[in-house]
């Protein structure tokens, strides 16, 4: 899972590149937008997977362990991600 987030990151990487290189030759501003929104939705396709891998480990883990502090500890993790999370 890590190595193919990795990967789907440098993948991001050289998508923003390409972006600054067409801002840089003046392309069309609708190539440059259509280019920024798959970089958005690149990114959040990688968050989406971070916080499923986050559900299926962390949170999961702290439920079996039966730890009340532990499950407290990784929802209110979750919760203030969510709070600062852009609407």
């Amino acid at each position: 899972m890590k190595q193919k987030l990795l990967n789907r990151m440098k993948r991001i990487e050289g998508q923003v590149r390409g972006v600054a290189a067409m801002m840089e030759q003046d392309r069309y501003c609708i190539d440059v937008l259509t280019q920024l929104r798959a970089v958005r939705a690149a990114l959040t396709r990688v968050e989406t997977e971070m916080l499923k891998n986050h559900m299926h480990h962390c949170i999961e883990g702290a439920i079996v362990s039966g730890s009340a502090r532990e499950q407290r500890k990784k929802a209110g993790e979750l919760i203030e991600l969510l709070i600062r999370a852009p609407r």
